[in-house]
């Protein structure tokens, strides 16, 4: 009974700020909701081939073909955190496959880890943008480090081999911008006129990272992309990551993405998945947004809680994301959740 109550309490304090309280550096919260009903963990790290997961399983990323669905998520293995495939047919069971990356050689931008996919078709090819950097914390875990950087793949299949495309330098991080350390890739979507990618920006100053999303654009998937020179967010909404879903009840899309959170302590942390909505795909108002899960209405979560990815399933949204089991906020030993949602999305009052 100690124990239970010890745990609540930490709980408790831990999640404050992601169920309505002032955050204590002033960020801005949300204090609307629009719950998605959670079913728990169905992807556990650690039994990943070659033990490509040993040590964590996060940044899931669905994308389906046929009847199968295919899930990117990172694997925190022996060598690093890299890009691993899983299959299901039904989003509850999967299959491991493993490592669907390598590390780049020595010198390369993705030497230290090649991770976080995002995909779109283009005829008989699969474009695939995804993290690299040459920097991490020491081994074992090898967490990557600043700068995040855009890198270029391409294959026939979701289950690759991959191409990697050196030659293509698709985000490029800018000074005096609000992506000097990040300009990582996002949900990629093709628009009447052009293809659009929410993608995360991050600067660092005295006073800290600040975190937002900008929206990339470009009628060539093999060449750079230009970059808004505002992003779509304010820096201190404190966001990074991207999934959107288009209501076509509602014509209404809506931008789901992690956001970073602080305890008493100053440390940081993803605490919550909030839900961002607009009838333009091209304006959006930070003001228009709502959490979509943290501690209170995860099952199995109770601390961190990560980067999202929806997929319509019949009549209902599902919502996979990473979090650490119980009550920790650490990057390491996360899982993969699984959360409903009935559609069409019912903006709260």
């Amino acid at each position: 009974m100690k124990i239970f109550i010890s745990l609540f309490f930490i709980a408790g304090l831990i999640s404050t700020c992601a169920q309505g309280q002032p955050y204590p550096d002033g960020r801005p919260q949300a204090t609307l909701r629009i719950p998605f009903q959670d079913e728990g963990i169905v992807l556990r790290y650690g039994t990943g081939p070659d033990s490509c997961d040993t040590y964590g399983a996060r940044e899931a990323v669905v994308n389906r073909e046929g009847d199968t669905y295919y899930l990117f998520y990172d694997g925190a293995g022996k060598d690093g955190w890299i890009a691993c495939l899983a299959e299901s047919k039904d989003l509850k069971t999967w299959s491991k496959k493993g490592n669907i990356l390598t590390l780049g050689n020595q010198g390369r931008n993705d030497s230290k880890s090649a991770s976080s996919p995002w995909v779109i078709r283009e005829k008989d090819t699969w474009h695939m943008f995804y993290v690299g950097t040459p920097n991490t914390t020491p081994a074992p875990y090898r967490i990557p480090a600043f700068p995040y950087l855009t890198m270029k793949a391409r294959s026939r299949s979701l289950k690759g081999p991959w191409q990697k495309q050196y030659e293509v330098i698709p985000l490029p991080p800018k000074d005096n911008s609000y992506y000097t350390v990040t300009s990582s890739p996002g949900f990629v979507v093709k628009t009447k006129k052009e293809y659009l990618q929410f993608f995360s920006g991050a600067t660092q100053d005295t006073s800290g990272i600040k975190r937002t999303l900008g929206i990339a654009r470009t009628n060539d998937l093999n060449k750079s992309w230009k970059i808004d020179d505002k992003p779509i967010f304010p820096l201190t909404e404190q966001v990074e990551n991207s999934s959107l879903f288009f209501d076509e009840d509602t014509k209404t899309w809506f931008l789901f993405t992690n956001h970073i959170g602080i305890n008493q302590k100053r440390e940081e942390y993803t605490d919550a998945i909030w839900v961002y909505w607009s009838k333009d795909i091209n304006h959006w108002n930070s003001q228009d947004k709502a959490i979509a899960l943290d501690s209170r209405n995860s099952v199995w979560a109770k601390g961190a809680i990560g980067m999202p990815t929806v997929i319509k399933v019949g009549k209902r949204l599902a919502l996979l994301y990473d979090a650490a089991e119980g009550t920790s906020t650490s990057h390491m030993h996360r899982n993969i959740g699984l959360a409903w949602l009935d559609l069409p999305i019912k903006l709260p009052l």
